[in-house]
């Protein structure tokens, strides 16, 4: 039982690696990385969000979100705006990002097919259900 575990650990491990190296391939010509996507992929499906969401969501540090949405703002993709609470700051996309978007979408759409093309319907839905389950149980360690 530990050889197995660990391999699947492992393979994991190898195919998020993988996963966001061929993300950031496809993100290159929009001067994206995928860390990056997935702050306007999260902003886009949710709309405005605090920083603070964003990271509780991502399950990522805050600093390294900050960082990251410092680059996206600089680079035009996302403002921050005034929240409910003064001290509070929401990060939206700009209009520009929005229209950008549909055009990223797509290129990721085929992306992700291509990368999941070795499935049929059913292994996706145990992969997707066995992954969820995966999350959802060491969610209270995140």
């Amino acid at each position: 039982m530990e050889h197995i575990n660990r391999t699947i650990i492992h393979q994991i491990n190898q195919s998020a690696r993988m996963l966001s190296k061929k993300t950031n391939e496809q993100l290159e010509a929009y001067g994206l990385f995928g860390a990056q996507w997935s702050i306007l992929y999260c902003l886009h499906t949710y709309g405005p969000m605090t920083q603070k969401d964003i990271w509780s969501y991502l399950h990522v540090e805050a600093p390294t979100v900050t960082r990251t949405i410092n680059r996206l703002e600089k680079n035009g993709w996302v403002q921050r705006i005034q929240g409910e609470d003064k001290r509070e700051k929401v990060v939206k996309m700009t209009d520009e990002a929005a229209v950008k978007y549909d055009e990223i979408q797509l290129k990721i759409k085929e992306f992700e097919e291509e990368m999941l093309s070795g499935f049929d319907e059913k292994d996706k839905k145990t992969f997707q259900r066995l992954l969820h389950q995966l999350l959802t149980y060491n969610k209270k360690e995140l």
